[in-house]
């Protein structure tokens, strides 16, 4: 076994030497260099941020956050439930106070979600009509992406509305609107915030069947005459497995339809799981190898990592010129989502720095490319 922060080779050392601040939290002589400024002319490099870290309760956090990433993506203070718990009520403050932050830290931030399958309001349960959820689908999107035009840089407006094969995932908004309600929403959203980047969003549609089905949408939107401006590729993959063809493919052909492509949640699970992709409900039994690094990870596992990330950071480079934001989802190991799910309570690995802010061999591998 190794520890997580590892320092880096004598030639990276030198280079970084020259004019890197010492972070927070590094070891006295330690500094490293900004992932924010080390791709400054290549891509936007973002994080997900949850409450504590947008409300700056800890200043190190803050300063870490700021030096490292210009945009960010909320966890879940923009889904419907929390944003839009009760009928004729709406709860702003958390969302407002993130925009504060990214406006007084420059940070773009990305809106995260208008319409999705999960995490909708209790209320929607006892909907049993087209109207009423026309009604709610409708104020929703007026109302949410109208109070923040002009004050955020983009929206995810629909998340995750395909199946692995391509079709349509079966929802609430499916079964009472029909297959139009994806370009509805964008619609709606082009007209209540008008000057706001419009995206699709969804995990697994770098692979041919459900890429196919993404393009198949996005076209249908354009059709209509109504603005999609890019496509997300969450980029929840697996150490080891990492699809790099399907990826690089998936750029070219979402590029092709005169979008920005960009990877919107990315991290690289480490664990065992006996399925891939990033659907919520999923869940897994916890048993003696559902956990097996909890004192640190592995020499070889660590490395496997690193390599991943270097050779998914080499093909975003390649593509610069079509991919516009790297948003990993989580700021370090200790608060990725992938440490609860699909089981909850495990010791997790999937980026770039470790529960305590120091980088690890992928990180020194990413910025290398620029050196």
């Amino acid at each position: 076994m190794i520890q997580i922060k590892q320092i880096a080779t004598t030639r990276m050392a030198g280079l970084l030497l020259a004019g890197c601040a010492l972070l927070p939290g590094a070891t006295f002589g330690q500094t490293i260099p900004s992932l924010k400024d080390t791709f400054k002319n290549d891509f936007g490099i973002g994080t997900a941020l949850h409450n504590a870290q947008f409300e700056e309760r800890d200043p190190q956090t803050t300063q870490f956050i700021v030096r490292h990433f210009n945009m960010a993506t909320p966890e879940n203070i923009m889904k419907s439930a929390p944003i839009h718990p009760k009928w004729d009520t709406y709860n702003f403050e958390p969302a407002d106070r993130l925009v504060e932050f990214g406006k007084k830290h420059n940070i773009q931030i990305n809106g995260h979600t208008l319409i999705w399958h999960s995490q909708l309001p209790a209320f929607m349960r006892g909907m049993k009509s087209r109207d009423s959820v026309r009604t709610f689908f409708e104020d929703h999107i007026k109302t949410v992406a109208g109070r923040y035009e002009g004050k955020i840089l983009s929206w995810d407006v629909v998340n995750e509305a395909l199946n692995e094969d391509g079709t349509m995932r079966k929802s609430v908004f499916l079964d009472y609107l029909g297959d139009e309600y994806v370009t509805e929403a964008f619609r709606l959203t082009q007209k209540a915030s008008p000057t706001t980047e419009l995206y699709y969003n969804d995990y697994n549609n770098e692979k041919p069947a459900k890429r196919a089905g993404c393009i198949a949408l996005i076209k249908k939107i354009q059709a209509a005459g109504v603005r999609i401006d890019g496509v997300g590729i969450q980029g929840h993959w697996h150490v080891g497995r990492v699809p790099f063809k399907d990826i690089e493919e998936s750029i070219l052909q979402y590029a092709a339809l005169g979008l920005k492509v960009m990877f919107t949640e990315l991290d690289i699970e480490v664990l065992p799981r006996n399925f891939q992709g990033a659907e919520v409900g999923q869940r897994m039994t916890a048993n003696e190898q559902s956990n097996p690094y909890v004192n640190g990870l592995p020499d070889a596992v660590q490395q496997q990592l690193a390599a991943d990330y270097e050779a998914l950071f080499k093909l975003f480079l390649k593509h610069k010129d079509k991919v516009t934001r790297v948003t990993f989802w989580g700021v370090n190991d200790g608060n990725t989502w992938l440490n609860n799910w699909p089981i909850r309570g495990r010791t997790n690995y999937p980026l770039l720095f470790d529960r305590s802010n120091q980088p690890k061999p992928a990180f020194y591998k990413v910025v290398a490319l620029k050196q």
